[in-house]
């Protein structure tokens, strides 16, 4: 086989649509479009949404729910999250997650949750840290710091 024997397979071509060319072809005088009215003219293109003038569907439908464009975006850990992420004696802060990558740019801070087992002795720099997170550190020999990382880790 050549380039130049290359064909479609039958049946998925078809020829376009020639409009406007005659009584016999179906399709002349008014091209497909019917008589008169917007649809008929040249230059129509509907907007998104344009329901003719009725009242758009999203203008109908009820508003629900509220986002509170105040709130500070947290990222939730776990305690296998930091033992995989986190070598002994690294500090598990807001910069250091973004050095290594590990947080969207839009996180505001970090709330520590009790899920999972903590194998690394660690330091930890949260907003926010649960009950049982924080017995766990302790527990593994880590310690708690209060925020914010950058002053600290300046010191």
């Amino acid at each position: 086989m050549k380039l130049n024997e290359l064909q479609p397979a039958l049946g998925s071509t078809k020829d376009r649509k020639r409009v406007g060319r005659g009584k016999g072809s179906g399709t002349g005088k008014t091209s497909g479009r019917g008589e008169k009215g917007q649809k008929s003219r040249r230059g129509y293109s509907a907007k998104r949404g344009f329901e003719g003038g009725q009242m758009s569907l999203v203008r109908r439908l009820p508003k629900r729910g509220f986002t509170n464009v105040h709130a500070i975006n947290l990222q939730e850990l776990d305690l296998t999250f930091i033992s995989a992420h986190f070598a002994d004696g690294e500090t598990v802060c807001l910069e250091s997650m973004r050095d290594k990558k590990l947080l969207n740019p839009a996180i505001k801070g970090i709330v520590v949750l009790n899920n999972g087992e903590l194998t690394t002795k660690v330091v930890v720099v949260a907003d926010r840290i649960t009950k049982g997170a924080r017995e766990a550190i302790v527990a593994a020999g880590g310690t708690i710091q209060e925020p914010p990382c950058a002053k600290q880790s300046a010191k």
